[in-house]
């Protein structure tokens, strides 16, 4: 397990570096400012993400189970929240709106918390 969360975290860290890239560069002509700030906030918190993975799949201070309830929280929450945060950000590019699936960006938050939440657990339970 640790392998595939570390494995996960480097590719989630490489693309928000891309995606950072990509946003600061070549969307700045395209997108408003305010299209940028939203965009790069999905950039930030895929890259919060990847590093608390990366600590994740490092520690042994979590067990399995708790782990992989942890990673699975985490990447579907990085991927509902800062993927539907790209897609929201770049209709003006796409042409296409995805307002209706703006209800997955919350859940996506949510999920992040779970993901936090079941650590704090771990780790207050560690200490007892």
């Amino acid at each position: 397990m640790e392998r595939k969360i570390t494995i996960t975290a480097l590719l989630l860290g490489v693309t928000a570096i891309i995606l950072g890239a990509f946003g600061a560069h070549a969307l700045k002509q395209h997108l408003s400012p305010e299209a940028l700030i939203t965009f790069e906030t999905g950039v930030k918190y895929q890259m919060y993400h990847a590093l608390f993975l990366l600590f994740l799949g490092l520690t042994v201070a979590v067990d399995e189970k708790a782990k992989k309830m942890v990673f699975n929280a985490i990447l579907l929450g990085v991927i509902f929240f800062s993927g539907s945060i790209y897609l929201l950000a770049t209709k003006t590019i796409t042409g296409i709106d995805f307002k209706p699936l703006g209800i997955i960006t919350p859940i996506g938050g949510t999920l992040l918390i779970v993901g936090w939440m079941i650590l704090l657990r771990q780790m207050v339970k560690r200490q007892k």
